[in-house]
This record gives structure tokens, C-alpha cells and sequence, in this order.
């Protein structure tokens, strides 16, 4: 394993604890939207109350059309409209960190974390995650994957 191997390996497990955190953070704030028709309605109503946004993609992503056109609309609000974006394959982890153990989304797809209206809430791993998705691009991973840590 070479050096750069190494420190993005460790990136990538500090970058899962830090979207985890913002996550848990988010939800205690009040302030996530999940599913792709929900999170699409936020956007259109109010993109700029939008801090963040995590894409899930599992096997459902793979043979579902439609879902891949709705990923390729999000990104592509998600770049216009300067908001940071990670993909996460663990669609069940972000389950269990957004609802709860044990709920059942029907769909988890995708997570935005949104600023309440007072502007009262900030998080530092939230803008870890955000230099993270600066770094990223300008690697030329526009949609960089991120690993939740287990539980």
C-alpha cells in the first residue's frame, strides 16, 4: 500500500465520522429532508437553505432508470447552485443514522441537511465536509463516495 493509499484510506474514515456527525446533528436540529421527491421540492422552493447533500446508491440504483435521471437532475442543481454533495452506498447505515434503527424509510436516496431559518445552527464537521467536497473537486471527483463508519 503505498503513502497516498494510506492517507486516503484515513480521509475517507474521517470524512464517514464527520457526514455521520452532521447526520446525527442535523436530525436533533430538525434540519433533514430525505427522499428524492421531498429533497427536490426543497430545492426548487428554497435552494438556498440547502448546506448539504448525500446521495445513497445500492443495488435499487443500479437496475432503476428513473432514479438514476433524478441523481443526474440533483447533481446537477447541486453544482449550479454551489452546494456540496457526497455519495454514500451504505443506503441502510443512512437509514439507521436518519430514522432510527429501527424504521423503515421507503426511500433514503437522498439526504439534504438544510440551515434553519434562523441561521442558529453550524457545525464544524459540516464544513470539514465541505472543504472535503472543495478538495474533491478540485481533483476532478465531482461526486466524491464516502464510507459511513459501522456500527
Amino acid at each position: 500500500m503505498t503513502l497516498e493509499e494510506v492517507v486516503s484510506q484515513k480521509s475517507q474514515k474521517s470524512t464517514g465520522t464527520a457526514l455521520e456527525d452532521v447526520l446525527v446533528s442535523a436530525k436533533e436540529n430538525d434540519s433533514l429532508t430525505v427522499g428524492v421527491y421531498e429533497c427536490a421540492k426543497v430545492m426548487n422552493l428554497d435552494p438556498d437553505s440547502v448546506a448539504f447533500c448525500v446521495l445513497a446508491t445500492d443495488e435499487e440504483f443500479e437496475r432503476d432508470i428513473a432514479l438514476q435521471i433524478h441523481f443526474t437532475l440533483i447533481q446537477s442543481f447541486c453544482f449550479d447552485n454551489d452546494i456540496s454533495i457526497v455519495r454514500v452506498i451504505d443506503t441502510q447505515r443512512l437509514v439507521d443514522l436518519v430514522s432510527g434503527e429501527s424504521a423503515q424509510l421507503e426511500d433514503a436516496h437522498c439526504v439534504l441537511v438544510t440551515n434553519p431559518a434562523d441561521g442558529s445552527w453550524e457545525d464544524p464537521a459540516l464544513e470539514k465536509l465541505h472543504l472535503f467536497c472543495q478538495e474533491s473537486r478540485r481533483l476532478n471527483d465531482w461526486v466524491p463516495e464516502i464510507s459511513l463508519p459501522g456500527r
